[in-house]
C-alpha cells in the first residue's frame, strides 16, 4: 500500500478544509508514491521521533501538531525544525500532520477525549457547517452519573494522567453535562456557560479567565499535551480500518516540553 493511500484515508476522515485558516495540516515532508512500510503515530515531530521511525522501521510519521506552521528561510542546523526535516529527508521519512482539521471533525481529538472519560450523548458545540460537513471546535457529553466536583476533578486527573490539574473554585453542585475541548481551548468557555454545562475541561486557559465563574462553571484545565495525547488512536483506528495490513506503531517518545516538577 502506498503512502498517499493512507494520506487519503486520513483527509477523507478529516477533510483538509475543516483546519483553521492559521493551520498547516496536510503533507509536510516527503514523496507519496513510496510503499508505506509503517506508520509511527504521534503528537509532535521531533529529531526523537524520526529517529524512532528509523529504529522500527517506519516511513510514514503521522502526527497531530503540524512540523511546519510556517515557511523555512533555510533548512541547516539553527533549530529542532530545520533538524527534523533534514533528518526525515535523509532516511526518506513522510511526515504528514493532522491538526485542526482532526480537532473539528466528528471522531476526532474531542470525541475521543470524550470517550475516554466515558461520557454520553456526546454531540458538537459550537457547530459550524463547513463544505457541507457537519463539524465543531468541541464538544459536550455527559457523565453516567451526577459527581461531585472533587471526584469529578480526580476522574479527570486519572483519565488522562495528570498530577494536578487548574481548576477555580470547587463546584458547589453536582457535575454531570460536560463540555471539552483539546489544546488550547479557552477561547470556547463563554459557550460552554451559555450551553449550561456543569464543567469545561481543556488543555491551556489564561489566568484572567478563570476570574468570576465560581459556582457558574466548573473549569478543570490539565495540559495541552496532556489533553491531546490519545489522539494517536484515532490515527490508529482510520488506518486499521482503511488501510489494513498497514503496521501502526504508537510512539513511545515523551515529547511534551513541559515539566512538571
Amino acid at each position: 500500500m502506498k503512502i498517499k493511500q493512507v494520506l487519503n484515508a486520513l483527509e477523507q476522515f478529516a477533510p483538509l478544509p475543516l483546519q483553521e485558516s492559521w493551520d498547516n495540516a496536510g503533507l509536510q515532508i516527503g514523496l507519496t508514491e513510496a510503499e508505506v512500510s509503517g506508520a509511527l503515530l504521534c503528537l509532535d515531530v521531533t529529531p526523537a521521533i524520526i529517529d524512532e521511525a528509523v529504529a522500527l522501521g517506519c516511513n510514514l510519521v503521522v502526527s497531530h501538531h503540524p512540523l511546519l506552521f510556517r515557511g523555512l528561510k533555510q533548512v541547516a542546523d539553527a533549530n529542532d525544525v530545520q533538524r527534523t526535516v533534514r533528518q526525515a529527508i535523509k532516511h526518506d521519512i513522510c511526515v504528514v500532520s493532522m491538526h485542526t482539521n482532526m480537532d473539528n471533525a466528528p471522531g476526532g481529538v474531542n470525541w475521543m477525549m470524550a470517550e475516554r472519560l466515558g461520557l454520553t450523548e456526546v454531540d458538537f458545540f459550537a457547530r459550524k457547517t463547513v463544505g457541507g460537513i457537519d463539524c465543531g471546535s468541541g464538544v459536550t457529553g455527559r457523565l453516567p452519573h451526577p459527581t461531585d466536583a472533587r471526584t469529578f476533578v480526580e476522574l479527570v486527573k486519572n483519565t488522562f494522567g495528570v498530577a494536578c490539574a487548574h481548576c477555580n473554585e470547587l463546584l458547589q453542585r453536582p457535575v454531570q453535562q460536560v463540555a471539552l475541548c483539546g489544546g488550547a481551548g479557552d477561547f470556547l468557555l463563554d459557550e460552554a456557560i451559555a450551553l449550561g454545562a456543569d464543567a469545561f475541561i481543556t488543555g491551556e486557559m489564561h489566568y484572567h479567565q478563570y476570574f468570576g465563574h465560581e459556582q457558574e462553571i466548573q473549569i478543570c484545565v490539565i495540559g495541552h499535551y496532556e489533553s491531546e495525547q490519545y489522539t494517536s488512536e484515532v490515527f490508529r483506528r482510520i488506518i486499521e480500518k482503511d488501510c489494513p495490513g498497514v503496521r501502526c506503531c504508537i510512539a513511545e517518545t515523551k515529547t511534551n516540553p513541559i515539566l512538571y516538577i
